[in-house]
């Protein structure tokens, strides 16, 4: 077995807020019914990688989402700040097509007047990441639990892209996730938005 650690990115499950396109931010929204479902059949999926570690962001919708993976592997879930949701200030609660009335020029840059820098979001991710890492044992696996713009920026951050070039990645789906894996120094994207389990990928190319 490889040495090199695995980090896998997993989005909460679907809230009332995801199907009414409300900006979410650090709004501490629950699962809505069909989120609770998304987690527990990815939880019981996610559970047969035999995770080594499990750290998600404090905010209900990613806790309780990292809750059913736990119950299904045994193992504890820690909880950090620094996972959560990017902060947006006066957009949190509203939808996209009021974001896009008020703050046109804005809302199209995802520049929020009054929310969280993205480069403040990519800091945190990669050092709540940095410290996940830590206590993965060589060639294990740490799943972190997370949110959509969060992990995003959070992958791109490894993966050597610019913040401002996040938008080069797309989206992941609620309850979906992508994995990276290190090769020497840098980091490689393994799967994006997958709802399956990752099939195993040959390292070398030319393979």
């Amino acid at each position: 077995m490889s040495d090199a650690p695995r980090v896998l990115f997993w989005r909460h499950g679907r809230t009332t807020w995801n199907v009414e396109k409300r900006f979410q931010g650090q709004t501490d929204i629950e699962l809505d019914p069909v989120g609770h479902a998304q987690a527990e059949r990815a939880g019981r999926l996610l559970a047969t990688l035999g995770p080594d570690v499990i750290v998600a962001s404090d905010l209900k919708r990613a806790a309780d989402t990292a809750g059913y993976l736990s119950r299904a592997s045994g193992l504890a879930v820690e909880y950090d700040k620094g996972l959560r949701e990017r902060f947006g200030g006066s957009w949190e609660g509203l939808t996209a097509d009021e974001l896009s009335r008020r703050w046109p020029v804005e809302h199209a840059r995802m520049d929020i007047p009054d929310g969280e820098n993205i480069s403040e979001v990519g800091d945190r991710m990669t050092a709540a990441v940095e410290r996940g890492i830590a206590k993965t044992p060589a060639g294990g696996l740490l799943v972190i639990v997370s949110h959509g713009a969060a992990v995003r920026v959070g992958i791109s951050r490894m993966l050597g892209i610019p913040d401002e070039r996040r938008e080069l990645l797309g989206p992941l789906s609620n309850c979906c996730w992508s994995v990276l894996q290190r090769r020497g120094p840098e980091w490689r994207l393994m799967e994006h938005n997958a709802a399956s389990l990752p099939e195993p990928v040959v390292l070398s190319d030319d393979a």
